[in-house]
């Protein structure tokens, strides 16, 4: 089943090492066939407060997705983040396209 990865970013601070993070992000995703399906654009707060750049990523399964966070490419840029940036960073499986939302009653 997807899954995903999803982050809140705020109060970032675009310097070098966030430059640096970007230039380096989409290697570490590439041996986990991740990639972005949202990242960071503008987002119309329709309820509630919001004040950051969303950023969601894509992966196979739930074990490529802790495979990269876990993995020694990104933990080596990691900090480059999240000395940079306030972040709220989740991980969920996705579910699939016939889904209904009385499914969770079950």
């Amino acid at each position: 089943m997807t899954a995903y990865a999803i982050a809140y970013l705020r109060n970032i601070k675009f310097g070098d090492d966030i430059i640096e993070y970007l230039q380096r992000v989409d290697a570490t995703l590439a041996p986990y066939d991740g990639h972005f399906i949202v990242h960071g654009d503008d987002a119309e707060p329709i309820e509630g407060e919001w004040s950051g750049a969303p950023i969601v990523i894509e992966f196979p399964d739930y074990d490529h997705l802790r495979g990269w966070y876990d993995s020694p490419a990104y933990r080596e840029i990691l900090h480059l983040r999240t000395d940079n940036a306030d972040s709220t960073v989740v991980f969920v499986n996705g579910c699939g396209r016939d889904h209904k939302a009385t499914d969770v009653l079950v």
